[in-house]
């Protein structure tokens, strides 16, 4: 499929993966509606820091999946949909959790409803490595087991089955895709990534929870390209994909080459209260990309190096809404 003049909504639009997927589709000629999050700011999140020549071409809309008027109304007149809306932060889901069954869960029926009534050509569900929990090997591929170690990934593992059963059930046209860790410029202050460079730019201690989880750590223009591979390809309908590197690092070589990259001295410390609980830590997550690489004929084109660069230069320029947003 061609997006060049396809009409295609992107729900949670004004997140850190879906600003930057927004802006790639632009450039790929879409015509290009977003769903943000109802605010009463008027505030486009991410998306604030697209440039203007993408501000001025794309329909934001302030709302929420949680209402199935108002997501029907969204899908109507669209030939794609890329379902990116979902709450995404593990440790809230601890103290929250029907708040990630409203969003995740009945968020995802709301769209893949909409997408069926509306006969809409190609649906993109997001999905995260997370509901594989700790791996029972690696690389993980798509035949791994599926664990709900948080009430997190348990929403998501319910919002992927899903998308499944309304492709089986009902011939929807949807895929499901699995970034790996993604991280790049303008995500959240509370993810690993920025939490360490943000620490490593400002302080002379990194606190952390547990250094010995692995992630595989893939560039947010890496993640993008995969989801416009995603719907361009026709092979990837009912499919589920992973996408990653295949490469994995543990937290502390995480911190100790972002230590090195920003040039500064600093020592590590673990704090508890920065651990999950024990039964909830995922310890292993490698990808096994080869479906990606086979179907998608996608990889990654940035190292972990060439992408913390970049990520650094952003938050160090960016400094005080890290510190706004997180005691760092």
């Amino acid at each position: 499929m061609d997006l060049r003049n396809k009409r295609v909504l992107v729900t949670g639009a004004s997140g850190f993966i879906g600003s930057h997927l927004v802006e790639e589709l632009i450039r790929k000629g879409a015509i290009v509606k977003c769903l943000v999050h109802y605010n009463g700011r008027n505030d486009w999140g991410n998306l604030e820091q697209a440039s203007d020549s993408v501000k001025t071409n794309i329909e934001v809309i302030l709302g929420d999946v949680q209402d199935p008027f108002f997501v029907r109304k969204m899908v109507a007149g669209c030939d794609v949909v890329f379902h990116l809306a979902a709450l995404i932060a593990i440790p809230y889901s601890y103290v929250a959790p029907q708040s990630y069954v409203s969003t995740n869960i009945a968020g995802t029926l709301n769209v893949l409803q909409s997408c069926l009534d509306e006969k809409v050509t190609k649906v993109i569900h997001t999905s995260t490595s997370e509901v594989f929990g700790s791996a029972i090997y690696t690389p993980i591929d798509e035949k791994h087991p599926l664990q709900g170690q948080s009430p997190y990934s348990a929403s998501k593992i319910s919002a992927d089955k899903l998308a499944e059963s309304f492709y089986r059930s009902f011939d929807l046209p949807v895929a499901t895709m699995r970034p790996f860790n993604t991280f790049g410029p303008r995500q959240s202050a509370r993810a690993i990534v920025p939490t360490i460079i943000s620490q490593a730019l400002t302080k002379k201690e990194i606190e952390l929870g547990s250094l010995t989880p692995v992630r595989d750590l893939t560039f947010v223009k890496d993640t993008v390209n995969a989801f416009i591979r995603m719907a361009e390809c026709d092979e990837s309908t009912g499919q589920e994909i992973n996408i990653g590197t295949g490469v994995g690092v543990t937290i502390g070589e995480l911190a100790d080459l972002i230590i090195k990259l920003t040039g500064n001295s600093c020592t590590i410390i673990t704090k508890k209260e920065r651990m999950r609980p024990e039964k909830s830590e995922v310890i292993k997550l490698i990808c096994d990309p080869s479906k990606a690489r086979k179907l998608l004929e996608w990889e990654t084109q940035h190292t972990l190096e060439v992408g913390l660069i970049e990520t650094i230069d952003f938050v160090s320029r960016n400094i005080q809404f890290f510190k706004n947003q997180y005691t760092i």
